[in-house]
């Protein structure tokens, strides 16, 4: 929330908190969500980097396409086990899904490759004049 916006909630009497202090949970609960939240975030993002539709992940991981709107959307009746499964189904490595749960950056090519899929996207090229 921007500044000014929490100044002028705050001087007319509202209490701004974090969702932690508004659920009352505890670290480890709040840790756990966040790691989920990422996981979600993360399958999403591999899922559209390999151009596969949400039907076409529920086929890999043997799930219904609503179950995959409902991982991709963190949903709380979704397990951090079938998050996993899925992001393994898709080809994240072991070393890729601690990544993701810490929140590092990888280290290796994913700028690189967005990058370029931009560029392409907005190429000059004969493509663009089609």
């Amino acid at each position: 929330m921007r500044e000014d916006k929490r100044k002028r909630l705050v001087a007319k009497g509202w209490k701004v908190g974090t969702a932690q202090e508004f659920l009352a949970l505890s670290p480890e609960e709040a840790a756990f969500i966040e790691m989920k939240l990422q996981l979600a975030q993360a399958l999403r993002e591999r899922r559209l980097r390999r151009r596969l539709t949400q039907a076409q992940l529920a086929t890999l991981v043997r799930s219904s396409q609503s179950r995959v709107a409902k991982m991709e959307a963190a949903e709380p009746s979704v397990s951090a086990d079938l998050l996993l499964r899925s992001l393994l189904a898709i080809g994240a490595s072991s070393e890729d899904v601690a990544r993701i749960i810490s929140g590092s950056k990888p280290t290796h090519g994913r700028s690189r490759r967005r990058a370029g899929r931009t560029s392409a996207r907005r190429g000059s090229g004969s493509g663009a004049s089609r």
